[in-house]
């Protein structure tokens, strides 16, 4: 094989590699958002609807701020057994390529560097460990009176997955 296509295989391998870092250590980050909701309905009759909805999801309430209508509810999120392999198979994907690079660049040295794909299973242990953790959603609720109806506007910091199943769930709209 050309002596030049090694090299530059050997760089763009690398390159991908870092990437493939990059995306594991992304997976366990916090993406924590604010959402500014509104409900059609008296607040008397959402904010039970809204106790239940977190109460299903294994949410306890964590702290109420009374002069605030605030409330905050903490729950531990479970790390994804999907995700952990999905990562732990693209982890060996990306070593296993770059052993093979390695391997046709130092070819006396034959396939010790196979070994490499042993360590893919540290990627699915990395995001185990991490993405486990207490969450926090933060809602503060305010009533908002119209000529027609009552409604109830709460803005809500949490996580995005769950600041769009709150949304999806209660058929909320944004008020942004």
């Amino acid at each position: 094989m050309d002596t030049a296509i090694l090299p530059s295989t050997l760089l763009l391998t690398i390159l991908l590699s870092v990437g493939l870092v990059f995306f594991i250590r992304a997976s366990t980050k916090d993406r924590i958002e604010t959402a500014q909701l509104i409900s059609e309905q008296d607040e008397a009759v959402f904010m039970p609807q809204l106790q239940d909805y977190f109460r299903s999801r294994s949410y306890q309430v964590a702290e109420v701020n009374q002069e605030q209508n605030q409330v905050t509810f903490q729950g531990l999120v479970q790390p994804s057994i999907f995700l952990a392999v999905f990562l732990t198979v693209l982890a060996a994907a990306g070593l296993t390529c770059l052993s093979l690079v390695l391997s046709l660049l130092f070819p006396d040295l034959g396939n010790i560097f196979l070994v490499l794909i042993l360590l893919s299973p540290l990627s699915g242990i990395f995001y185990w460990k991490k993405a486990g953790r207490l969450e926090k959603v933060l809602l503060k609720l305010e009533s908002q009176t119209t000529q027609e109806r009552s409604l109830s506007k709460i803005t809500v910091v949490g996580h995005r997955d769950e600041l769009s199943e709150l949304q999806r769930v209660l058929q909320l709209k944004s008020a942004e």
